[in-house]
């Protein structure tokens, strides 16, 4: 890794001195929990948003907090501070900790933390954004628990790792038809002026920036749909562009898979766009 100082428990510590047990539950079910907080200015946006998810994801899987929120920031902030990151990103997890490997497991279990921060270059997001990026269809295969930010992530993977043999930037994702979210985004389209973007149920994450674009929308007189969307429907929107922590909202001027399209970036793209940034501007003046 590119930085010197990662998270183990509640001690920052020197990358590279600890081992990962082979009986952590992590490594043997992906039986945990992670976040991903974007850092700009070398403070961490949304931080109390992102780990009122983690906390929720914790304990829609029976996962004991070892510690409180704050103190959780308290380490998220010497994280960033340790690693010098003026832009870049912090990664949280948690598992449920380390015991002898058995499909059944036991509540309130001493959960083992871990971390890492590093750097990660705006202007590839700017060039992105201003560029669009080209998407894949496929079929989603994941689990029917997406709400839950787990690290059971194989679905998403094998999406991602398909669109990128399509030299696509992220796969857009559907069941039977209906169209869900990204492999690492959430999806939104634009018909005749209206948002439309799945509702936050079980199928997928209610990602962060989705639910801070959703609020800018509306503020600024955006209709907004939280409703399915069809394949066809995204094959003939005005626009459509996703959403996430790492891509913030980038347009999609291109899909291919099954079906193919090509989008322009549009005005409701651009502002929310623009409306995020100035977000982030007003987020990061003031301590989160």
């Amino acid at each position: 890794m590119e930085n010197s100082y990662i998270l183990y428990h509640d001690q920052i510590i020197k990358d590279g001195s600890i081992p990962v047990d082979p009986q952590d539950r992590g490594y043997l079910f992906g039986d945990g929990i992670y976040e991903v907080v974007f850092v700009y200015d070398k403070k961490p946006f949304a931080f109390k948003e992102h780990f009122a998810r983690f906390e929720q994801s914790a304990k829609k899987l029976e996962l004991t907090m070892p510690y409180d929120v704050s103190t959780f920031k308290k380490l998220t902030d010497e994280l960033i501070s340790k690693n010098n990151i003026e832009n870049g990103m912090v990664y949280i997890q948690m598992t449920r900790g380390v015991a002898p490997r058995n499909h059944l497991y036991e509540r309130n279990m001493q959960s083992v933390v871990t971390g890492f921060a590093k750097s990660v270059s705006l202007e590839n997001i700017a060039e992105s954004q201003a560029s669009g990026i080209s998407t894949y269809l496929t079929e989603d295969i994941r689990w029917l628990r997406c709400d839950i930010k787990s690290l059971n992530l194989l679905g998403n993977v094998m999406a991602k790792r398909k669109a990128a043999d399509f030299d696509c930037q992220e796969a857009i994702q559907h069941r039977d038809g209906t169209v869900t979210e990204g492999s690492s985004s959430n999806v939104f389209i634009v018909k005749n002026g209206t948002l439309k973007t799945h509702p936050s149920t079980n199928l997928i994450l209610n990602g962060i920036t989705r639910q801070i674009v959703i609020k800018l929308a509306q503020q600024n007189g955006i209709s907004v749909l939280e409703e399915a969307f069809s394949v066809d429907d995204l094959l003939h929107a005005d626009e459509v562009f996703i959403t996430s922590t790492t891509m913030e909202v980038t347009p999609v001027t291109k899909l291919v898979g099954s079906e193919s399209q090509s989008y322009n970036i549009g005005p409701v793209t651009l502002k929310l766009q623009d409306d995020f940034k100035k977000q982030i501007i007003k987020n990061t003046s003031v301590v989160n």
